[in-house]
């Protein structure tokens, strides 16, 4: 398996299929578990700001707003895209049954680079609006502007490390939504953090470490476990047990800025 620029093992084309069963089937393999780790903390900071309207970036199928607004679990998940012959339309219908069954709490919103899966989130009904942009090196649109300032919660799995504090920051705007982070710990938060407390916030690290999932190869082990040492991270006990681990930044506006 190729690295990519991040030094982990490139899963691109998992996430530009028509449906989520490359997905699912290539994580399951490598016991991916963020989501149901973030979904307690989620729920308690969606909770705590009393907002409703929820904004995931790197969103990809859906997933995390699955997880909420159904309140699924990765398991179920993962049982429900087998890679089998079903057409597109076939998982469609079943995914829009389950969100019409389990009462669809809340609002989410996606941003994720790949349109494809921007799409089937929306026609399964765990999204209700999608964002497909670049907001590394692009301002938001007037209509993409007006959607991030309606938020109350911006939250992510895996997407630091691919973006930055410009797009995190572009998302904030004004608005200075309250924000929740599991990132890997060979990417460091502090730019981000520095970044985010100049717009008005107060980053804090949640006590422990969150399993991601384990190394697909050996030598993306290898090339994560030099980057650790390069950003002055001790894997000793941890990633050396053959698993990437993330921390939880969660930022609040110093001054509570809610609709």
């Amino acid at each position: 398996m190729e690295l990519d620029a991040t030094g982990k093992v490139s899963l691109d084309h998992i996430y530009t299929a028509p449906d989520p069963r490359p997905y699912f089937s290539t994580l399951r393999g490598l016991g991916y578990r963020i989501p149901q780790l973030a979904k307690p903390h989620f729920t308690d900071l969606i909770r705590e700001c009393g907002g409703r309207r929820v904004l995931d970036i790197g969103c990809s199928y859906g997933i995390n707003a699955a997880l909420l607004r159904c309140d699924a679990t990765m398991d179920e998940l993962y049982d429900r895209y087998p890679a089998d012959d079903r057409s597109r339309d076939e998982l469609l219908a079943a995914d829009r049954a389950l969100v019409r069954a389990r009462g669809a709490r809340g609002w989410f919103a996606g941003l994720d680079a790949s349109r494809p899966a921007l799409d089937y989130a929306l026609a399964a009904g765990f999204l209700d609006e999608a964002v497909h942009a670049d907001l590394e090196t692009n301002e938001p649109t007037p209509a993409q502007r007006a959607l991030f300032d309606s938020l109350d919660v911006v939250v992510s799995t895996g997407c630091v490390g691919y973006i930055t504090e410009a797009t995190l920051a572009r998302v904030a705007g004004d608005r200075l939504p309250w924000m929740a982070h599991f990132v890997l710990r060979m990417f460091p938060f502090a730019p981000i953090a520095d970044r985010l407390d100049a717009l008005g916030y107060r980053t804090e690290v949640v006590d422990g470490l969150f399993p991601q999932r384990r190394f697909a190869s050996d030598a993306e082990r290898e090339q994560v476990l030099d980057t650790l040492a390069q950003v002055g991270v001790d894997p000793s006990g941890w990633e050396t047990g053959g698993w990437m681990y993330a921390r939880l930044h969660i930022s609040r506006p110093r001054a509570r800025v809610l609709r």
